[in-house]
């Protein structure tokens, strides 16, 4: 019911609108008319009256106009349109007055000058009702009050010719009327014709609107669906990869150290190359960690980690990593909830999202770090799970990055600085770290405003605990007395591990699976300890150590790996030895196994050295 009344409003409002638009022409017809009238009838009927007439006409066509330029200028509503419709009518009645009763006193006394007066005033009937026939109300109010009285005044007159013209007249009058009934039907159907097109050329294009942000919605969506894929594609590959590297890396690491003993101190020349071999073993050590990272198959220790005091206590850490250039500054709310991390893992993430910020900003400029709480509900945040999380950004004033680069930024080995300046590894590492606690990274950049980085971590439901400080790294003893069973399929890797055991001081047994480690133990072998690889063909790690949770209770088991999968859905936990490891690391894990090894069992605590 209101669209319709909005359309009639609408309608009124065009009708009022195509009046007032004509008024100015008909004003100067009308003037130039009667003009014309008064010289004729001056010159040949010598009737004065008729200055008198063609000046009501002038001031009656100014005051028209003068209604005309208010209408412009108001510029009314389609609700104001009736009282501006009712004023122009009145207007309209008003100049039908003057013509018709002017015909009437002026009526001249030759037929030929009567004939022009009836041609006179039926063209400007003809004229107002071509003009205004939008509007029917100041069509007759003009019509009829104009032609009426001259058609009235050939009556009275009596004769023949007198009553044709009056006969003439009415029908001429009748004639118009019905034209201009009809007119102003037309032009309301077709205005509201016209008005039913745009109201669904709207709606069509609202239409158009909501298909074009649900296809781009779409869009986004495949996106980021394929962007998700590519990722864990590269993710499994790049953890693949860095597994077999942990393995060489093993051998090499262990190897070396190994040759270190061996190598006379007086050979300072392979002294120094042996150094350099295991400073790039470490450093591709490192390097397999990011990898792992971003594949998402570290071992993780996640713990309730309050933010801004582990940022805090990274204060000097930062700004001798940042140079005094960059201006730090952190935000962080009173109370705020602890995050459910690693916090190591947390610490060299903030320090690689610090450097790549610094790396932005050649000239200097401001860091800010900051963090706060933000709830994950239904429809917010794609790729979270629903809950509460704690969000810790980092944000610089830097160059920025355009949208090319900004989609790429978090692929591993992608990188826009110089060769030899970076690995491309930092914001991948971050985004594995992220999504390996539950969270996700997220990036906002635009080139020359800077960028922000925002690692969003699951809430710990639990108040933040003070860190215990890391006790001292365990010297390995000079000789062992155990013996341990050695399982693993890679043979440069179970050589390595073998020949540090020996340096040790430990007697080994050395198998390549688990299917080969069971008979012996079956077969009541004394065995103190077992160190086991995770990833073997036929029985994993897991497997061998669930088995010998049964078999042997009070073993010891040692599961060397480099990445998490024990983590995921397993029962039986051993004690960890993170893959690549040395001699150092060796015999720390081996003697805490061995250590606690009584009453124990193989159930012990994860391990992962510092």
């Amino acid at each position: 019911m209101s669209d319709v009344m909005t359309s009639e409003a609408d309608i009124r409002a065009e009708r009022v609108r195509a009046m007032f638009q004509q008024t100015p022409v008909t004003m100067i017809v009308a003037v130039v008319n009667a003009s014309i009238m008064t010289a004729v009838l001056v010159a040949v009927e010598h009737d004065g009256r008729a200055y008198a007439w063609l000046a009501l006409v002038f001031v009656l066509a100014v005051l028209r106009l003068g209604l005309w330029w208010a209408y412009r200028r108001a510029s009314p509503q389609p609700d104001q349109s009736r009282m501006w419709g009712i004023l122009g009518a009145c207007g309209a009645l008003a100049s039908g007055l003057v013509w018709g009763g002017g015909s009437v006193l002026l009526f001249p006394q030759s037929e030929t000058y009567q004939l022009l007066w009836a041609f006179l005033i039926g063209g400007m009937c003809a004229g107002a009702a071509a003009f205004h026939s939008a509007h029917l109300a100041a069509v007759l109010a003009y019509i009829v009050p104009a032609c009426l009285p001259l058609a009235v005044r050939f009556a009275t007159d009596g004769s023949g010719r007198s009553l044709a013209a009056a006969a003439m007249s009415a029908v001429f009058l009748a004639s118009l009327t019905v034209f201009s009934l009809r007119s102003s039907r037309r032009f309301g159907r077709t205005f509201r014709l016209q008005l039913d097109l745009a109201q669904r050329t709207h709606e069509l294009s609202a239409t158009n609107a909501k298909l074009r942000m649900e296809m781009a919605e779409h869009r986004a969506t495949e996106a980021t669906l394929r962007h998700a894929q590519k990722m864990e594609a590269m993710g499994q590959l790049t953890g693949g990869i860095a597994h077999d590297f942990n393995n060489l890396l093993t051998a090499v690491l262990g190897s070396l150290e190994l040759l270190a003993k061996y190598l006379p101190p007086a050979n300072q020349k392979a002294t120094r190359l042996l150094d350099t071999a295991l400073q790039g073993a470490k450093k591709g050590s490192a390097l397999t960690q990011r990898l792992l990272a971003f594949g998402r198959r570290q071992a993780l220790e996640p713990e309730v980690v309050d933010v801004p005091r582990l940022v805090h206590g990274m204060a000097d850490l930062l700004r001798n990593s940042l140079g005094a250039g960059v201006r730090i500054e952190a935000h962080f709310p009173v109370a705020l909830a602890p995050a459910h991390v690693d916090a190591n893992q947390l610490e060299l993430a903030l320090l690689n999202l610090a450097v790549n910020a610094r790396d932005a900003m050649p000239g200097g400029g401001k860091l800010m770090i900051a963090a706060r709480e933000e709830e994950v509900g239904p429809g917010a945040a794609a790729g979270l799970p629903l809950g509460w999380y704690v969000v810790l950004s980092v944000a610089d004033t830097g160059e920025g990055m355009d949208e090319a680069t900004l989609t790429r930024a978090m692929e591993p080995f992608f990188t826009t600085k110089g060769v030899g300046k970076g690995t491309g590894l930092g914001l991948s590492m971050v985004h594995g770290l992220a999504a390996q606690s539950g969270g996700q990274l997220l990036l906002r950049s635009r080139k020359g405003a800077g960028t922000v980085a925002e690692l969003w971590l699951p809430r710990a439901e639990i108040a933040a605990i003070p860190s215990v400080p890391a006790s001292k790294p365990v010297q390995a003893s000079p000789a062992g007395t155990g013996t341990i069973l050695v399982v693993d399929d890679d043979p440069a890797v179970l050589a390595s591990t073998v020949a540090m055991l020996r340096e040790l001081g430990h007697a080994t047994i050395a198998v390549a699976s688990g299917e080969e480690a069971l008979p012996i133990l079956r077969a009541g072998a004394k065995v103190d300890l077992v160190i086991t690889d995770y990833a073997m063909p036929g029985m994993t790690g897991i497997e061998l150590a669930e088995k010998l949770q049964e078999l042997r209770p009070e073993l010891a088991v040692l599961l060397a790996t480099g990445n998490a999968e024990l983590q995921r859905g397993v029962a039986s936990k051993p004690k960890r030895l993170l893959k690549p490891f040395g001699l150092e690391a060796l015999a720390q894990a081996v003697e805490g196994c061995l250590d606690r090894q009584a009453g124990m069992g193989s159930k012990i605590l994860p391990f992962a050295p510092r």
